[in-house]
């Protein structure tokens, strides 16, 4: 393996060498496609590719391609306009003896029924750096008395809010790094990944409380609290693991090659949750699948895949379980339910990016979305 600094966000980018030396790869940090480093030339960001087939073509030419290909674009939208306005008045009559509007469909990204699923019912938050404002949240976490826990992807700023989103107080992390992923545990113990490392702090006043202890090294990438105190982490240099710790910080089981173990191809970026069972959810951001592992780390379920139908994923960012078993996914399409077993229930559409999701004891889901922080009841 042999790394790079991503040219946009700075933070490192793992790719595997080969004869070629070139191609590309994501950043996992700021999702950029990123050619790799080619004959002393540094990394950089793919911002389009140009196609060349065949040889040049004449201007004239080209003018006459164009007539050849946009008349018959023309004939077939001239034609369509004229059927689809006599169809106009069939098909409002029809919608309204349905009692809806004409082509709604249940369940639907975006649409009534799919978001009746999901109700806000408290926003906070704006865009800005003052107290109480936001510009790249992504993390967010609560603690047993409903305090939250909001951190920025860049900067190191960490806000806490009470349970009704009013401001208490910020404190910083290191400004320089990316913030990867912030989890809170009952008494209000703030776990926090930057550099590889999971580093505790005291949610109330930023004081740090130490790294926590890990004999294979730095390389974690998410982190969750567990019911009974302890954590789920994703790790990786070189292997995708998901490792365990107890309440006091020993680790307890290590699921070595999690994802790719499954997947048959390296896992770069993982995200976690576990459910009040103890069974632990694994997110392949590369993968875009969701590996289900038992209490002992045995693998149950794999479920989602890429592509842009109900049920699959298109650049995850972030997963959770609430209180009933569900599994909570957010990609670009909006934040998908599932159950259990991996069965694709709904999809609603949060005012802005699910970066990061958590929920509360009252099994209401908070999502961070860049620059505020959105709260859902969910239908039972």
């Amino acid at each position: 393996m042999q790394t790079f600094d991503c040219p946009k966000c700075g933070a490192p980018v793992s790719y595997e060498s080969n004869a070629f030396g070139s191609g590309a790869v994501k950043c996992a940090y700021c999702q950029s496609q990123l050619a790799l480093p080619h004959h002393g030339q540094p990394a950089r960001i793919i911002s389009q590719i140009d196609i060349n087939v065949g040889p040049q073509v004449t201007a004239g030419a080209k003018k006459f391609i164009w007539f050849l290909v946009l008349v018959p674009i023309v004939i077939v939208v001239i034609v369509l306009a004229g059927v689809f306005g006599a169809l106009a008045p069939l098909m409002k009559s029809v919608g309204s003896t349905l009692g809806g509007p004409a082509g709604s469909k249940s369940g639907s990204a975006g649409g009534s029924s799919a978001n009746s699923f999901a109700t806000a019912v408290q926003t906070f938050g704006s865009e800005g750096i003052g107290a109480g404002m936001m510009t790249d949240a992504r993390s967010i976490a609560t603690d047993g008395q409903g305090n939250i826990y909001v951190g920025e992807y860049q900067g190191g700023r960490v806000q806490v809010f009470d349970a009704r989103g009013k401001f208490i107080t910020q404190w910083m992390v290191d400004r320089k790094m990316p913030l990867r992923a912030l989890a809170a545990d009952r008494r209000g113990t703030v776990y926090i990944v930057q550099r590889g490392t999971i580093t505790r702090y005291e949610g109330q006043s930023g004081r740090s409380l130490g790294d926590i202890a890990y004999r294979e090294g730095s390389g974690f990438d998410d982190v969750h609290t567990t019911p009974d105190g302890g954590l789920v982490c994703a790790w990786y240099s070189g292997r995708d693991d998901i490792v365990r710790f107890d309440a006091q910080g020993n680790v307890v089981r290590t699921i070595r090659a999690a994802v790719s173990t499954v997947a048959d191809r390296s896992e770069l970026d993982t995200r976690v949750a576990i459910d009040g069972l103890g069974n632990i959810y694994a997110l392949g951001t590369f993968a875009e699948a969701v590996f289900k592992f038992n209490p002992e780390g045995k693998f149950l379920n794999r479920f989602g895949g890429s592509g842009d139908q109900p049920g699959q994923f298109r650049a995850g960012h972030a997963i959770t379980v609430d209180g009933k078993g569900r599994v909570f996914v957010s990609d670009v399409k909006g934040v998908q339910v599932f159950d259990s077993d991996g069965r694709y229930l709904t999809v609603f559409k949060p005012d802005g990016p699910a970066f990061g999701m958590v929920f509360n004891d009252k099994n209401e889901l908070l999502v961070a979305a860049r620059n505020r922080v959105i709260k859902y009841a969910l239908k039972d």
